[in-house]
């Protein structure tokens, strides 16, 4: 039996065995003799995740585009399904031609989450791919972006080489580069060589990190001639004109985002000082108006599918924004086609835009104030006041909105227990708020969820160390005993798995070998509760010699060399180390729409344009 055979006669042994059987609308399919390079797109989750990713949509139809390669997807099979292709000897293949992994000339990972790392290194097993890339002669180049690529140091010794910043432009320069070397017949080093002269190309095994007494990184310096000492990350200027697909895949199965995603800007101006993406997708980009209009029209054609969701990181900043609901809303209203946004503004103007969108599809309202007093929004930059959330809780209630889901973080920098309590207050608060709009709270229900804050790379906060768990255990039971009522419904984070992310996401080239050594205990799909087991991950740091409070819960100096100083994302250290001084004082960082805050992607690169928007 060929592995298609093989795998259809375990489909139905498996929970959704759509996970795995491909062919769905708008998949490509291609004769895979005719094609000069195969590109197997891999996400390290479960398939209703990885479909979900925007990115992995608009790469794998771009790569697509071109005649000479074949993209096609993998995903992390299920605990079920890689149990029955170990003991039936089924390596991982890919949807679309049912291939093994180890037959592709590039296998490229996303990097969206440090709990997914053992997931990476349990597909290149699984797919019989050396786990170190010095070991992979003659086998697939193992690439990664994303934005926890921005971090390279901790897949280092697995990932042959990182992509830095936007995918759309630097991807045909290394397909180009990679076609080239093959027709030539070149040694794999001489192909690693040749894309490290690619801007937004980094190979880890062309740097090297030195260490100091207190193992603090000394130095990271490249160690062959020729090798830029950073890499400056890809930026795509004209963003009116970037790929974007006029179809989409349509899964046979639930995924996360079952919908069409139009990417309406790049970027943010907001400034939160936790918030890596607003750091790293510096400069802000819009798409105009009319270019979404007409990728609508041809997505609705292409999928069929009922809802429009406009994507970015902060949509009610697009500077059409009231305009294009309008319109949207307009053309399709009749065909019971919706628009939703991923996050919402919290603010009356928003709530307004949102009360259009619910004539045609009844959409839930999530607010995000991020922390319980204005003390500590004022900290991170949140750029929202108290009276702002209670005047749009007010109009959401006026407007028919009885569920309300409230995001905060807890252990965020100079937080203390006033700040936690103020959580509380607020929720009460609008509590109170819907009790003078309808006058009867039986119907309300206001959902609380907190997450640990994470310091992340190439944010003002990325020297703070993260409270311990014993601490953030301590506030999560301070907020259940006070979040206690019929009406109100706490939810909590994992601290044991932020702690992980933060160890992860600081770490150097050493944590690297205690997450090949935890996947060896049998760690994987660390994200998912049922599955993350931090005992396992308590030996492996121990029986690697790394200490992860070293990485997750130490202050780190102004001036200690970053794991991640390799990597020039714009932003300069002395922007951020600004906004961390104005942090600790509580002074807010305007929205650099109205005028430059100096954070250098302005300076970075040729024909980058930052946005320009009328002065208020």
């Amino acid at each position: 039996m060929d592995i298609k055979e093989k795998v259809d006669s375990l489909l139905m042994k498996v929970s959704k065995p759509t996970r795995y059987t491909g062919g769905e609308l708008n998949s490509v399919l291609k004769n895979p003799k005719e094609v000069k390079v195969r590109f197997a797109f891999a996400f390290p989750d479960v398939y209703e995740v990885g479909m979900s990713h925007l990115g992995m949509r608009i790469l794998y139809h771009l790569l697509n585009k071109r005649e000479d390669v074949y993209c096609e997807r993998v995903f992390a099979p299920w605990v079920d399904m890689e149990a029955l292709m170990r003991q039936n000897k089924i390596p991982l293949f890919t949807l679309e031609t049912k291939t093994p992994l180890s037959e592709f000339d590039f296998v490229g990972f996303t990097l969206q989450y440090e709990l997914s790392y053992t997931n990476v290194i349990n597909m290149l097993n699984l797919a019989n791919i050396p786990i170190l890339s010095r070991e992979r002669e003659g086998l697939p180049f193992v690439i990664a972006g994303g934005p926890c690529a921005y971090n390279p140091a901790p897949l280092s010794e697995v990932i042959d080489f990182f992509v830095m910043g936007e995918g759309e432009e630097v991807i045909h320069e290394i397909i180009d580069a990679y076609i080239e070397w093959k027709e030539r017949g070149g040694e794999r080093e001489e192909f690693l060589e040749a894309v490290s002269q690619i801007q937004g190309v980094y190979v880890p095994k062309y740097y090297i990190e030195e260490y100091d007494k207190d193992g603090k990184i000394k130095e990271i310096r490249p160690i062959k001639k020729g090798i830029p000492e950073r890499v400056k990350k890809r930026i795509v200027k004209d963003f009116e004109n970037v790929y974007h697909p006029e179809e989409q895949i349509v899964p046979f199965m639930d995924i996360v985002h079952d919908r069409i995603m139009l990417e309406i800007f790049r970027g943010c101006t907001r400034g939160c000082r936790f918030c890596q993406a607003g750091m790293i997708y510096r400069p802000l980009r819009e798409k105009s108006k009319e270019k979404i209009l007409e990728l609508a029209d041809k997505l609705v054609k292409s999928t069929g599918y009922e809802e429009i969701s406009l994507a970015s990181l902060s949509t009610f900043d697009y500077s059409q924004i009231e305009d294009l609901i309008k319109e949207l809303i307009s053309r399709y209203q009749e065909k019971g086609i919706g628009v939703s946004i991923p996050s919402s503004r919290v603010d009356a103007v928003s709530i307004n835009l949102l009360k259009e969108i619910q004539k045609v599809r009844k959409t839930g309202l999530t607010l995000a104030p991020e922390a319980g007093t204005q003390r500590l929004r004022d900290v991170i930059n949140k750029g929202i006041t108290e009276e702002d959330i209670l005047e749009a809780t007010a109009s959401a209630f006026e407007a028919g909105w009885n569920n309300i889901k409230l995001y905060f973080m807890i252990g965020l920098p100079t937080e203390t227990m006033e700040d936690v309590e103020g959580i509380v207050d607020l929720a009460y608060k609008i509590v109170d708020n819907y009790k003078r709009v309808k006058g009867n709270i039986k119907n309300l229900r206001v959902t609380v969820s907190t997450s640990t804050f994470v310091p992340k790379p190439f944010t003002p906060f990325q020297w703070v160390a993260q409270d311990s768990v014993k601490r953030i255990i301590e506030k999560q039971n301070f907020l259940k005993e006070r979040l206690k009522s019929k009406v109100l419904k706490y939810n909590w984070h994992n601290p044991y798995m932020s702690f992980l992310e933060a160890v992860i996401s600081r770490g150097d080239r050493r944590v690297g070998k205690a997450i090949i050594k935890a996947w060896e205990k049998g760690c994987k799909f660390d994200g998912w509760d049922d599955y993350f087991d931090h005992e396992k991950w308590e030996k492996a740091f121990k029986e690697t010699g790394v200490n992860p409070h070293f990485y997750a819960n130490r202050e780190w100096e102004i001036d200690e060399v970053l794991p991640w100083d390799v990597v020039d994302v714009g932003v300069t250290k002395k922007f951020l180390e600004r906004e961390y001084k104005k942090a600790l004082e509580g002074r807010i960082t305007h929205d650099c729409r109205y005028y430059c805050t100096g954070c250098g992607v302005k300076d970075y690169d040729e024909g980058v344009i930052c946005f320009e928007a009328p002065k208020k």
